[in-house]
């Protein structure tokens, strides 16, 4: 059995249960599924996340909490699609500006902080830890809210 995530044209999302990915090919084409909140037959495939299971080490009361709180299933409305965008069309364009120093963040916030070398504008990994002690030693500093690959990384 496969499951897949459907939308209709109303913006409905469901569940699809099938034999195979040529059983779902096979009955949209035959025009066999259905948005079961509207009955609309306009429906295709919506994003998923990949099942990927825990493992079974994993200890339940060591996970964030985030990790605990339900996704939801309905597409995010034009408003906060909107601000998302514009957020991120922001954060593309401060990164512009900035350097990217790898894993050496903290020790250049730090060196910049307390006058060992110039200030500029920088980007780069920091573990928790030393996200916190920065934070604690008043060097000013904040998460991106959307994930930046290194330059070696990119295309």
């Amino acid at each position: 059995m496969i499951v897949f995530d459907l939308s209709c044209a109303g913006g409905h999302r469901f569940e699809g249960w099938f034999g195979s990915s040529a059983d779902y090919d096979d009955q949209q084409a035959r025009g066999l599924v259905a948005c079961p909140h509207c009955g609309s037959a306009d429906v295709a495939k919506a994003p998923m996340a990949p099942a990927v299971p825990a493992k079974g080490n994993t200890r339940q009361d060591v996970l964030p909490p985030q990790a605990a709180q339900p996704m939801a299933n309905t597409p995010m409305p034009p408003q906060v699609q909107q601000v998302l965008a514009a957020l991120a069309k922001a954060q593309a364009e401060a990164l512009k500006k900035s350097t990217w120093v790898g894993d050496k963040f903290a020790d250049e916030s730090r060196a910049m902080h307390y006058g060992e070398r110039d200030e500029a504008p920088i980007h780069g990994q920091a573990t928790l830890a030393e996200a916190k002690a920065l934070i604690e030693e008043g060097v000013p500093v904040a998460p991106l809210p959307f994930p930046v690959a290194p330059p070696e990384k990119l295309n």
